[in-house]
């Protein structure tokens, strides 16, 4: 497996070192490379261009998850990660990104080589519906009379430990973005209510969940419509936010809302830096331009999540 592990590491790093490193152009896009690839290339090196940022070093890594030799040819998924040593200004930083991918090799030779699964594709059929029922009295809410402090240092600290890991204590999802942010911001103390009702409140217990703790369309609705419990307000530019915020996206600007990241960082323009699961990303620039989701439509919220009172 190390061979093919060679293959993509050079192939990655080649492209990446060109593009992004040299600042310079690929004569002509390489054959196989799919045109969203090439896309998001182009993209994040206009992003670092127009941040004033750059990009020292960068290296990736592999892990085989599954083979397959199919006849001449070899089919191989794995987990790409990228680490990208970033400069921008007096401020340097370390951006990763975990992609699941599959290669196609024939005769020793990189053939193919596609994303398998990126962002925007969470599962939404559950909660697409949802409508904040948590505004009507919830009396028999054993939270609802808690103060609470949201300690945005404990949910960094979270984030930054979980942010390539699941923790055990909770339900590991295929798309997990918002089940990590959930877990992110009760880790900051902002307190669980509305439970057993998976339609009411931002809870997690034992088997059982929220479609807010883990869909990204219903928890960006609880958190423009809760009045208690975990609470946040809305703001109109990404430098409002502090560390321990949170970000929705609607990747296409159809009123669908697909992921959810928290600010762990601020650039040196003091835009927000992100970690998100499904793409396990950490310092990632929160714009999501460097990403195959992304289209001209993408629309964002901006919670501050505060602190308070859950009456």
């Amino acid at each position: 497996m190390s061979d093919v592990l060679n293959l993509v590491k050079e192939y990655w790093e080649g492209h990446f070192k060109k593009l992004l490193i040299d600042d310079s152009e690929l004569e002509e896009q390489p054959l196989f490379m799919r045109d969203e690839d090439m896309e998001v290339l182009k993209r994040k090196k206009n992003q670092l261009n127009f941040r004033d940022a750059k990009v020292l070093k960068n290296i990736i890594h592999g892990q085989v998850i599954s083979y397959e030799a199919r006849s001449s040819r070899e089919i191989v998924d794995y987990l790409l990660t990228m680490e990208f040593l970033i400069i921008q200004k007096k401020k340097i930083y370390l951006e990763t990104q975990q992609q699941a991918r599959r290669a196609v090799i024939e005769g020793g030779l990189l053939i193919d080589d596609y994303l398998v699964q990126g962002e925007g594709s969470c599962d939404q059929k559950l909660g697409m519906n949802y409508i904040h029922k948590g505004l009507k009295s919830e009396k028999n809410d054993r939270f609802s009379n808690k103060r609470y402090g949201y300690d945005r240092l404990e949910a960094i600290k979270y984030a930054e430990r979980w942010w390539n890991d699941y923790n055990p204590a909770y339900k590991n999802f295929t798309d997990d973005c918002t089940n990590y942010i959930s877990q992110c911001v009760k880790a900051g103390g902002a307190p669980m209510r509305g439970n057993p009702d998976r339609n009411i409140g931002w809870w997690y217990s034992g088997n059982q969940w929220s479609f807010s703790w883990t869909v990204a369309h219903s928890f960006r609705w609880y958190l423009s419509g809760s009045n208690k419990g975990l609470r946040a307000i809305e703001v109109s530019s990404p430098k409002e936010l502090l560390k321990g915020d949170v970000i929705c996206y609607d990747f296409n600007g159809n009123g669908t809302w697909q992921h959810t990241t928290i600010v762990v960082d601020k650039d040196s323009e003091k835009m927000p830096l992100v970690n998100a699961h499904t793409t396990n990303s950490r310092m990632r620039y929160w714009m999501y331009e460097d990403s195959s989701a992304w289209t001209p439509s993408i629309q964002y919220k901006f919670f501050h999540i505060i602190d308070g009172t859950t009456t």
